[in-house]
């Protein structure tokens, strides 16, 4: 069962679907540096923790409960940093509203929130992707992606 954080972290993501970048491949405009300033960024920086971090403060504003995220723009500090409850990508306890975290090495990585699980594949709702499912994209958009391009998920509670 997921969290009221999580289920409304998850909603308010929703309604950013198709939010894109002006221009396109900048990092910025207007939608965007809001979510970069979420976490004390300008624009031109990659944006899908600063998405993930605005959507669960946001939330956390509306149910008057802390954010427990840690407030950076970088998705491996995220992930090393967090206290949260983490799950291995073979974990069947992942859910709506959890955010799933992807490595790509060298330091760089992707995020965003996960709107169900089907099997062995994810249906996600992020930031900073496009059509192809990159990281480096430029829009909010739904993804499905294979549960093992994971490196874990952070649980909301």
């Amino acid at each position: 069962m997921e969290t009221k954080l999580a289920a409304e972290a998850l909603r308010i993501a929703i309604t950013q679907n198709g939010v894109e970048e002006v221009p396109r491949g900048s990092n910025g405009g207007k939608d965007v540096e809001v979510y970069l300033r979420s976490v004390g960024l300008a624009k031109g920086y990659a944006w899908c923790m600063a998405f993930v971090y605005w959507c669960v403060n946001k939330a956390s504003m509306e149910l008057n409960v802390k954010n427990p995220l840690v407030r950076t723009g970088g998705v491996l500090v995220q992930w090393n940093s967090c206290t949260l409850r983490k799950l291995p990508k073979t974990s069947s306890a992942v859910k709506p509203g959890d955010i799933f975290i992807m490595e790509f090495g060298g330091g760089t990585g992707h995020t965003g929130f996960v709107e169900k699980v089907e099997g062995s594949l994810v249906h996600t709702i992020e930031g900073n992707t496009n059509e192809d499912g990159s990281r480096e994209g430029y829009e909010v958009a739904r993804r499905v992606r294979p549960i093992s391009s994971f490196k874990g998920f952070i649980q909301l509670n």
